[in-house]
């Protein structure tokens, strides 16, 4: 069982009874789910997973007044909950603490996306890290009469404004073309070993992070950067399948022919959507074309390299 459905079917058993008791007053107004860092929260959890931070658990988020007025006995009511639930009981390690339970849901958005009620400018939307923007979306929400927390959910996943999302792409494509195109054969006939490798890892990188925008999905942490393009209809499983095998591959020669092959797959894509009319098989040329695409003038004259 996956952690979502383990954490949806606990409070199917076991969440009725605690909001229906001495919280019924405030039953309509407590959003109940599972959101935030974690392997269970994007669907990705396994058996290995289960050694920490994971098992029977849901989250609890009250508006900041409702939070000061029962949260801590709500935290208290929680805690009395079973421990174990179909057969699981949930480890937690000094890095995993409040992962569940209850939450302030405006504290809760904040520590991901650096204010209560989301992004307030284009910049905002620019400086989030993509992984803290994948963390907040994650998962499921199980209850939310008042619509307080799914409202802010929604606004995130409608994804970034078009100006930031071409700010980024334009980024990728300089990133990409530097490392992999450029920078890798440069540092591979150097004898730079390390270099080399870097290069590489951070063309992958900058590439899948790519193809999430292009699919207007947010990358997620790097441990499941690779497996989630498995989900992603737009290049998605043919970048899956060239980047394992570009990682796996032990010749020079053939880790440059998997480049070229991603990066004209990625320069297929920007084409079909309109976002570049030049031919060039260097992702560089493409960076600043779609660059000038941006409408917002400030975030325009930005160096193309920022996003």
């Amino acid at each position: 069982m996956n952690g979502l459905t383990l954490a949806e079917r606990y409070f199917e058993r076991y969440g009725g009874d605690l909001l229906d008791g001495e919280f019924a007053a405030w039953r309509e107004r407590i959003a109940v789910g599972l959101a935030g860092d974690g392997s269970d929260c994007l669907g990705f959890d396994d058996e290995q997973s289960r050694d920490h931070d994971w098992g029977p658990g849901f989250c609890l988020w009250l508006t900041d007044a409702d939070h000061a007025a029962i949260g801590a006995a709500l935290q208290r009511a929680y805690e009395r909950l079973p421990k174990s639930f179909a057969g699981f009981g949930r480890a937690v390690t000094e890095w995993g603490s409040g992962r569940v339970g209850v939450l302030e849901t405006g504290a809760w958005y904040k520590q991901y996306v650096r204010h209560p009620d989301g992004p307030q400018t284009l910049f905002d939307w620019l400086r989030i890290p993509e992984k803290d923007l994948a963390a907040c979306t994650a998962g499921r929400v199980f209850h939310d009469p008042l619509d307080d927390f799914s409202r802010r959910r929604r606004r995130l996943l409608s994804f970034y404004p078009d100006d930031v999302r071409l700010a980024k792409i334009g980024a990728r494509c300089m990133s990409i073309g530097q490392s992999g195109q450029y920078n890798f054969a440069r540092a591979l006939a150097r004898g730079e070993v390390f270099a080399a490798r870097y290069a590489e890892t951070k063309f992958c990188n900058d590439l899948m992070s790519l193809v999430y925008l292009l699919n207007r999905r947010y990358a997620p942490y790097y441990k499941w950067l690779h497996r989630g393009l498995l989900a992603l209809p737009r290049l998605g499983r043919v970048v899956h399948a060239q980047v394992k095998a570009l990682v796996s591959a032990g010749d020079a020669d053939e880790k440059r022919a998997h480049i070229d092959a991603l990066c004209a797959a990625a320069i297929a894509e920007l084409q079909a959507e309109g976002l570049t009319s030049s031919d060039s098989r260097f992702l560089v040329d493409h960076g600043p074309l779609i660059h000038e695409r941006i409408h917002d003038p400030a975030l325009r004259r930005l160096s193309v390299l920022v996003g």
